[in-house]
């Protein structure tokens, strides 16, 4: 079959998509929320405050080495199920808890949860798309998370307004079980057969070896952004355009909107470099840009530029990542590559918070701009060592 006769827009696809959309909205709003909560409701500090979002990004990065065994030997469809009903019914439990380490106990034990069913969705999305059109599938799939960036905080900050906590809780819990009510209707997968060897624990059970290269590119874009999603309000507010910021991520999306079918067909056809160099640029130019802003026109036009490049290269590293790995193994590469991504962020938000107390964020996104131009030249070569590659099993098989 040609390409345009293998639909990319399946049931089970949309099914999966608007899944992952959902535990993101649920992710993004309870960071939002938690927050607020923990320093209004239960009276705590910011560094209380600030501890509900690390442990749980923490819980993830333990737990999303070990989620693709765990995926191998229950099945995808099962540890969707299963993995969505347990972050759905945690979503309720928020809705008891007055004392903050019990919430923190929560938060940890959701964590699990959130790994497992994010690894497992990219793994179904990944098998769902036709081979040929992955980068174009899994550029739509990467939305889904993406949109999620502005949908979960809005929600959070408008139902804060006007709803008490426990009421709030609620509707995230509904929401998620609706979430889990699409999963459920995806299609049985046919589950791809590893090699039947027996052999002892082994790095391969933990991570893909083979998509650790890109992996490592992805840790370093993620590690810039983190400095966008931790610190864009307080720049903005350092600069008077708090009411703005609120929409930085409206735009983000927008531009990331118009943009995704293009270049994902455009990875496709023409490979990963003609689109992720570009982005890699543009992404670059967002942040000079914002680090020379000083009115509310810059600050979006900046968001426009991050949300087409750095928009664009999430799902395309992710697309590489699973290329890389044999067909059995895409849940792996799916844990190896969030593995590194939500270590960048968790990383990120650290180091950089400690760089913009010295630098400032203007100085800072400058720097940062010149460290993703510097990770272009990174990327580059990693792709050239990819080709090699290519080619020297190429000439292996004619042998």
């Amino acid at each position: 079959m040609t390409n345009q006769q293998e639909p990319i827009w399946t049931k089970s696809f949309i099914s999966i998509a608007i899944t992952n959309f959902f535990i993101f909205v649920v992710f993004y709003a309870l960071l939002t929320l938690l927050p607020i909560y923990v320093l209004d409701a239960l009276e705590g500090t910011s560094t209380q405050a600030g501890l509900v979002v690390t442990i749980f990004l923490l819980s993830a990065i333990i737990v999303r080495p070990f989620s693709g065994k765990v995926i191998e030997n229950i099945g995808k469809k099962k540890t969707l199920v299963f993995s969505t009903l347990i972050f759905a019914l945690s979503s309720f439990l928020y809705m008891f808890i007055h004392d903050f380490n019990v919430l923190l106990l929560l938060r940890f034990f959701q964590g699990i949860s959130f790994s497992l069913a994010t690894t497992v969705t990219g793994a179904i999305a990944a098998d769902l798309v036709p081979a040929k059109r992955r980068g174009e599938g899994l550029g739509y799939f990467g939305m889904s998370m993406n949109l999620a960036v502005v949908a979960g905080p809005f929600l959070a900050l408008t139902l804060h307004q006007y709803m008490a906590y426990n009421i709030i809780f609620l509707v995230f819990g509904v929401i998620m079980l609706v979430g889990w009510l699409c999963g459920m209707m995806v299609k049985n997968l046919q589950e791809n057969a590893a090699p039947s060897v027996k052999k002892s624990f082994s790095l391969s059970d933990l991570f893909e070896k083979k998509s650790m290269p890109i992996s490592s590119v992805g840790i370093l874009v993620s590690f810039s952004y983190a400095s966008i999603i931790s610190f864009i309000s307080v720049y903005a507010q350092s600069l008077g355009l708090i009411k703005t910021a609120s929409f930085f991520f409206v735009v983000f999306a927008a531009a990331m909107l118009i943009s995704r079918p293009f270049t994902g067909r455009l990875f496709d056809k023409s490979g990963p470099n003609i689109v992720i160099i570009p982005s890699c640029i543009v992404f670059a130019i967002g942040l000079f840009s914002l680090s020379l802003t000083h009115s509310s026109w810059m600050l979006l036009f900046s968001g426009a530029l991050v949300g087409l490049g750095y928009g664009t290269l999430l799902p395309s590293f992710q697309t590489l990542a699973i290329q890389a790995a044999p067909a059995h193994r895409s849940a792996y590469a799916t844990a190896t590559f969030f593995t590194f991504y939500d270590s960048g962020i968790a990383v990120g938000s650290f180091v950089l918070g400690i760089a913009a107390g010295a630098l400032g964020y203007s100085k800072l996104y400058f720097a940062l701009g010149i460290f993703v131009l510097l990770i272009t030249l990174y990327y580059k070569w990693i792709a050239n060592l990819r080709q090699k590659q290519k080619a020297a099993n190429i000439q292996m098989g004619m042998k």
